[in-house]
């Protein structure tokens, strides 16, 4: 009996549980994925580890569960733009405006080639990443007709509330940014209180903007990642043999979830032209005056949000393609 008692309070006290919070609203391909990687889980690692996930927002915006990881009430989130940022500034060299020019290919293929660099960063400070997401491509949607840049002037566009690359990107335009957290965002459509806002197209559905907007800028702005961090001291805590088990099969189940959000992207965009949503196109040279801000953001957050050594990597891979595809 004693034995018994000791095994128990063995086994218990070697479990564990990671809560997670996440912005992704259940019944998404996201959600989906998410709840068959806990079930997967629980099952191979016999119930020693296991992840409690907090859907839509559930939690707060990301920074609220950034903000929780770090106090302890929660153990982990899926980090987007801003908040992954926060996190690890240079990942976002890949979100910079304007450089794989509606090649999400290249895109991808690019985040994974510096995925080692970057989850060396995020493990300095002090998260696990479980593995990146292909949010998409970034577009731009508004209320009003913006096919040049000339219409933009004037329009409230939202921004994400501390976010370094878009505010800079936005001021180097001269354009009028209204800061606020994600979730107000479709309420301030309903209001006026923002007139424009940017996302990839399954962001754009999910959150329903697409009910408030009537314009789409045919043509992607940058490109979005995520990653699913948790906090690294509580992933010290579990056994090397389990950590294998969740490192794996996160691989699968991100790997289903991005093959997903490619597919969500491209029903999102026609779903929206079928809705009545008008596509745009910026004329040619509007389309090169807007890349050339591009030189502009990067003197200002160089060495700033993002090292210059995480630049110089982007700039050497991007070179290193380049000359492949050449070949």
């Amino acid at each position: 009996m004693k034995f018994l008692v000791l095994l128990f309070f063995s086994l218990s006290v070697s479990a564990k549980t990671f809560k997670v919070g996440v912005l992704a609203p259940e019944g998404t391909a996201w959600s989906e994925n998410l709840k068959k990687l806990t079930k997967e889980v629980k099952k191979a690692t016999e119930g020693r580890v296991k992840f409690k996930i907090y859907y839509g927002g559930a939690q707060g915006d990301e920074p609220d569960v950034l903000r929780k990881i770090r106090v302890r009430q929660l153990h982990g989130g899926v980090f987007t733009g801003k908040t992954l940022g926060d996190i690890n500034g240079d990942v976002r060299v890949i979100e910079l405006p304007f450089t794989f020019i509606d090649d999400r290919e290249k895109a991808w293929k690019t985040l994974n080639s510096m995925k080692e660099f970057f989850n060396k960063t995020f493990e300095d400070k002090g998260f696990k990443n479980l593995g990146f997401f292909e949010i998409g491509q970034v577009y731009f949607v508004s209320q009003k007709k913006t096919d040049t840049l000339d219409s933009l002037k004037g329009i409230k566009i939202w921004s994400w509330q501390g976010d370094e690359l878009v505010t800079t990107l936005v001021n180097s335009m001269n354009l009028v940014s209204v800061p606020l957290p994600l979730p107000d965002v479709l309420s301030s459509l309903s209001t006026g209180v923002v007139e424009a806002a940017y996302a990839p197209p399954l962001g754009i559905v999910a959150l329903q903007w697409n009910t408030k907007i009537k314009y789409i800028i045919d043509f992607p702005l940058a490109y979005s990642i995520g990653a699913f961090l948790i906090n690294k001291k509580e992933w010290d805590k579990v056994s090397d043999a389990d950590k294998k088990a969740v490192t794996d099969l996160a691989d699968t189940y991100i790997a289903k979830v991005n093959l997903a959000n490619v597919k969500d992207n491209k029903d999102a965009l026609s779903s929206m032209k079928e809705l009545g949503v008008e596509f745009l196109n910026f004329p040619e040279k509007d389309l090169a005056a807007a890349k050339s801000y591009r030189k502009e953001v990067l003197e200002k957050l160089t060495g700033n949000l993002f090292s210059k050594d995480a630049l110089s990597k982007l700039e050497a891979k991007l070179k290193d393609e380049e000359s492949t595809k050449k070949n």
